[in-house]
């Protein structure tokens, strides 16, 4: 028996099939969940990854701690009658120290003496980590406050206020008491200058946001570079060490010289 179908048969038959795009729609759902599935997989695997190598630089740093800074900070970096407390000086201070070859001290003294450096980099960096690890502190700063392309004029400013009177106004060091000395600041790196600044190493007072702000932080170091770069407009710097030096070539130089003179012109009249 034939079956006639009607016209009412037909379009539901038509409106129940599939539309033509769907069979895209469902592609791109799949790679839309298939995608987005991925990306957090490999997200925290990369965190856990960056946590992984963290811990992984921390005990590097315990190990070289424990080597070469224990016998005068203590093995918990805890301090002891030989060294101070290292909790809560956070990684630039060990940045500072080590990077400057300043610790390990070379022997007891009125200050820590600047000397080759010797950690290469990366122990230098697990120091800092193990360090910053044990209580929050002052960290590494960012690059884009070392890049001396500040403000060269606020920072002599600020350096004259805040610095000069150590470190003299050309950043060339000076002397202090009990054989203590505030070093010359020329060939010191942007970021070691910085570190300085937020951590006050040896007899310099902490320059911390609240005193001067990062930004000024940069000026300064632009100053000290720009002062670096330019040689002494006025010719024979004479060290940068001021009115006494000077003074004192005068009087060496200036005064042999006319007594030089004077032998001269007597025993040629003779």
């Amino acid at each position: 028996m034939t079956t006639i179908k009607t016209p009412r048969a037909r379009r539901a038959r038509k409106t129940g099939r599939r539309h033509p795009l769907a069979s895209i729609a469902l592609i791109a759902i799949g790679l839309l969940f298939t995608g987005g599935a991925y990306a957090a997989f490999s997200t925290s695997t990369a965190v856990a990854t960056t946590d992984a190598s963290s811990q992984q630089t921390i005990a590097q740093g315990e190990k070289l701690f424990a080597a070469n800074c224990a016998t005068c900070h203590g093995l918990s970096a805890q301090g002891s009658s030989e060294g101070p407390s290292l909790i809560g000086v956070g990684a630039a201070s060990v940045d500072f120290q080590v990077g400057t070859g300043r610790m390990p001290m070379q022997m007891q003294g009125p200050q820590a003496q600047k000397k080759p450096v010797q950690f290469t980099a990366e122990q230098t960096a697990a120091l800092a980590a193990y360090v910053a690890s044990l209580a929050p502190g002052p960290g590494i700063p960012a690059a884009a406050l070392l890049d001396a392309a500040g403000d060269a004029a606020t920072g002599a400013e600020l350096f004259r206020i805040n610095c000069a009177m150590c470190h003299n106004v050309a950043g060339a060091g000076g002397a202090l008491t009990e054989g203590k000395f505030a070093p010359a600041i020329e060939n010191v790196s942007a970021q070691h200058i910085y570190e300085a600044m937020i951590t006050g190493p040896q007899n310099m007072p902490v320059f911390n946001d609240m005193n001067i702000a990062p930004e000024d932080k940069r000026d300064i170091i632009t100053y000290l570079k720009y002062v670096e770069d330019n040689p002494s407009p006025g010719g024979l710097a004479l060290g940068s060490l001021g009115p006494v030096a000077e003074g004192l070539f005068i009087w060496i130089f200036g005064l042999g010289a006319l007594v030089a003179l004077t032998v001269w012109i007597t025993a040629k009249s003779n």
